[in-house]
């Protein structure tokens, strides 16, 4: 992922780098505005692959929509995923229906990630138009699916250098806080 505002120089502390090895990933991705999600998906899959992860550690499931995305993240999180993708697009019409859908989604996959402990990645494109989604899927303004791919694995790894460097983690959720499973 890149920014424009990108720091200058090498970052200090603990930075995760983007490598797919050994790395199980689920992906939750939306029927709703299935063309956009499967442009998404493509680029995730090419990503995964440059990355070095083996397509036996993907796991591809869908649901209706952006709204139901987070249980779907939920689940594929309790089924062993180190990191979630969830992949989307919520574009808006001429109702609120776009707000609500668009809000709940964000913090449902938010929720989902801090409930499971591992990272659970907003890939959901929230457009005004179909145009602005296809530029974000290859076009004009980047790869979503290709950048969320990179934050759940930079994610992962840095949360494993982390857990590696923790002396006392807890065995389980009851002692505390669970760190990331080296």
């Amino acid at each position: 992922m890149s920014s424009d505002l990108a720091p200058e120089g090498p970052l200090k502390g603990t930075v995760g780098k983007i490598r797919g090895d050994g790395v199980h990933v689920g992906i939750a991705a939306a029927r709703f505005n299935g063309r956009i999600t499967q442009l998404l998906l493509e680029g995730a899959l090419e990503r995964l692959q440059t990355a070095g992860a083996d397509p036996a550690n993907i796991t591809v499931a869908w649901a209706p929509g952006a709204f139901e995305l987070p249980l779907l993240a939920q689940t594929l999180a309790d089924g062993g995923a180190d990191a979630v993708i969830c992949l989307g697009a919520v574009i808006r019409g001429d109702t609120a229906h776009f707000d609500f859908v668009a809000g709940e989604c964000a913090a449902g996959i938010q929720r989902a990630a801090l409930d499971a402990d591992i990272p659970v990645i907003f890939g959901v494109l929230t457009t005004d138009t179909v145009e602005q989604a296809l530029a974000r899927c290859g076009g004009e303004h980047g790869h979503k699916g290709k950048e969320a791919v990179e934050a759940a694995l930079e994610m992962v790894d840095v949360l494993r250098q982390l857990a590696r460097g923790t002396e006392a983690a807890p065995e389980d959720s009851a002692a505390g806080p669970r760190l990331y499973k080296a």
